[in-house]
């Protein structure tokens, strides 16, 4: 199922008593926790980046080492983490020379979506991560699924917004858009009671991975409509290990909900 905009409304929980969600984000393969992130809860909240291509803290996971072996993976994510980007590139190249790059990535991806989204409890909210690829997921969210990108859904009385994807950036991971298209998303929200999204507002506090040791990319527009519109919350993920894990902004509460490929918990939200 997919929302219909702005304007569209799916009560999932009846008012007269507390609604619980759980929010997960990275969740990177982890489909045994998966499969429990939604106990207890009335809904369970996605924000995407479902697919493992390469786990940096174990080469010998994902869909990269299963092609191409742990040694490979590891000189990868050395060049990689020394922001050696064109020499990572051109090692990637010379790996994938004579192989069917796309026919490759897409068959690991279908099997891990597969496994995962048959893991998802009725009801789940999900929108896209950066290393997602939104073409494959009606394929595989079953009818318990929505999957939201610019669009919002009202969820026991309180409405949530969800913007999908991430911004543009050397590592060019499969969903990333420029900033015009992914601010217009951010717009076609409105106001709502809780800003869902992949990657976080552009806050360094927010931004900065502490291991990784490199600023990711936030979204300038998130931030804009968090001072514009003043959501309760500011839910978001794609940050591994954050320098500030919550912050307010004004009146909203903005919350990294965690690296679930690495926590196996989720974040819960009751009112």
């Amino acid at each position: 199922m997919r929302g219909t905009g702005p304007d569209s409304r799916t009560t999932t929980t009846p008012l007269t008593r507390r609604t619980r969600v759980h929010v997960v984000s990275d969740v990177h393969g982890n489909t045994r926790a998966l499969a429990r992130a939604g106990d207890g809860a009335d809904a369970l909240i996605c924000l995407g980046d479902l697919v493992l291509f390469l786990d940096y803290a174990d080469h010998s996971r994902g869909i990269f080492p299963d092609l191409f072996g742990v040694e490979n993976a590891d000189r990868i994510v050395a060049l990689r983490t020394a922001r050696r980007f064109e020499e990572a590139r051109a090692f990637g190249r010379a790996l994938w020379a004579g192989r069917d790059r796309d026919s490759a990535i897409l068959d690991g991806v279908r099997k891990q979506y597969a496994e995962m989204f048959a893991a998802l409890p009725d009801p789940t909210y999900a929108t896209y991560g950066n290393v997602d690829v939104p073409a494959l997921w009606p394929e595989y969210a079953g009818p318990g699924t929505t999957v939201l990108d610019g669009e919002r859904v009202e969820i026991g009385g309180r409405v949530f917004g969800f913007v999908g994807g991430g911004l543009r950036t050397p590592m060019n991971t499969p969903y990333e858009i420029g900033d015009e298209e992914y601010a217009a998303k951010v717009e076609a929200l409105g106001p709502v009671d809780v800003l869902c999204s992949h990657i976080p507002p552009d806050v360094p506090e927010l931004t900065y991975d502490t291991v990784a040791r490199r600023f990711e990319r936030g979204s300038r527009a998130l931030l804009d409509a968090i001072h514009r519109t003043r959501p309760r919350y500011a839910l978001f993920g794609h940050v591994h290990q954050p320098l500030v894990r919550r912050m307010r902004i004004g009146v909203t509460e903005c919350v990294n909900v965690g690296h679930f490929a690495s926590t196996g918990r989720p974040w819960a939200l009751e009112w």
